[in-house]
């Protein structure tokens, strides 16, 4: 992973992978090949998945299978089941791809998009039982916390929903979490100033430029590579995948 800083206060660092999540809006990505240190656990396993992730108006598929990554956009009019279904069909069929290929189907829990969970999670689901591929679920805040794992101190991972705030707490490994409680500006200002934030990337625009310039954020694009490496861990969710609401 590649990583760039810059500082806005003392504390404050952008943290960029080298396959940046918020690039999907832009364009569709070329099969690219991945640079893994020989020595990096990762390849006692090898993992070729297909990520489905229809949590926001802008959802992404995404496969890596072998040493190639393949990624399409999609459109929130494309989220039912049936219509999903065909664009994974496309998708495969235009990248010479099969889901023999593929041992494992990662899918995104939320929060999000109501219509797009609920398909996107039936889609997977159906996929999984029909061709017997492992299914495993993941949310927002996990996915976003991977990449600080050996973090010491408990990590809080904001989002914003409807213009409410919501935050999740991760102790040290990721091993154990809060439940995502609602909380208002004012407290993320009293109660977390200190604490170990982070905040999406292509989120950042929708936040009170206040609390950006609090310590301790970092602020993060997401990465699929951090997908595989959290299930490696055993930190995604394999017995009950459903739909995370926020309300």
């Amino acid at each position: 992973m590649l990583v760039d800083g810059y500082l806005f206060s003392s504390n404050l660092w952008y943290i960029k992978a080298i396959i940046p999540f918020s690039v999907f809006g832009l364009l569709e990505m070329l099969p690219k090949d991945l640079l893994i240190d020989n020595k990096s656990s990762i390849n006692k396993y090898i993992m070729n998945f297909l990520s489905i992730d229809c949590s926001t108006d802008l959802g992404s598929l995404f496969v890596k299978y072998e040493n190639k990554t393949f990624s399409k956009v999609l459109q929130s009019d494309k989220y039912n089941n049936d219509l999903l279904m065909k664009q994974i069909l496309d998708f495969f069929d235009k990248n010479v791809l099969n889901f023999d290929n593929i041992s494992e189907i990662f899918v995104n829990q939320g929060p999000g998009n109501f219509s797009g969970l609920r398909g996107s999670l039936a889609t997977a689901k159906g996929i999984s039982i029909s061709k017997n591929i492992r299914l495993v679920g993941y949310d927002k805040f996990i996915w976003a916390c991977g990449k600080f794992l050996n973090e010491k101190y408990p990590i809080y991972c904001f989002t914003k929903f409807r213009e409410e705030h919501f935050v999740k707490k991760f102790d040290f490994n990721l091993k154990t979490a809060s439940k995502v409680k609602k909380v208002s500006e004012d407290e993320i200002i009293k109660n977390y100033k200190n604490k170990f934030k982070v905040f999406l990337n292509n989120e950042i625009k929708y936040f009170n430029k206040k609390l950006i310039k609090l310590d301790n954020i970092n602020i993060i694009d997401l990465d699929h590579n951090d997908l595989e490496f959290l299930c490696l861990r055993g930190l995604l969710e394999e017995k009950l995948i459903r739909p995370l609401y926020l309300s």
